[in-house]
């Protein structure tokens, strides 16, 4: 089950028309975006999510809390890491087949 989930705009981002500073395809770290990622897959009755790809993932500290979306998770198993990928060395390092435990929610 693949669920995207769009993040409603902050109460000043409501008041000024500004849009949220969180992407809807990244993780981040004391607000800092430090990965990308590709094909997440929720599994709200498991609290984890699954992502198929973490990549551009230099700035980001395995052992710390991250954000994705509304969620707080910390990351708990990675199938395969790989620092350079030859075909797409733009991509840095990339992580595949990551499960990342559901903490809570970030606050809004």
């Amino acid at each position: 089950m693949i669920e995207e989930t769009k993040l409603p705009p902050s109460p000043e981002a409501a008041r000024t028309g500004a849009t949220s500073k969180y992407e809807d395809d990244a993780l981040y770290q004391e607000d800092r975006l430090v990965a990308r990622i590709l094909d997440p897959e929720i599994n709200r009755e498991g609290r984890e999510i699954h992502f198929r790809e973490v990549y551009n993932s230099d700035d980001l500290v395995l052992p710390d809390e991250c954000t994705f979306q509304k969620y707080r998770l910390m990351i708990q198993r990675i199938a395969d890491a790989s620092r350079i990928d030859k075909n797409f060395p733009e991509k840095g390092r990339v992580l595949r087949g990551v499960v990342a435990e559901i903490l809570g929610y970030r606050e809004q």
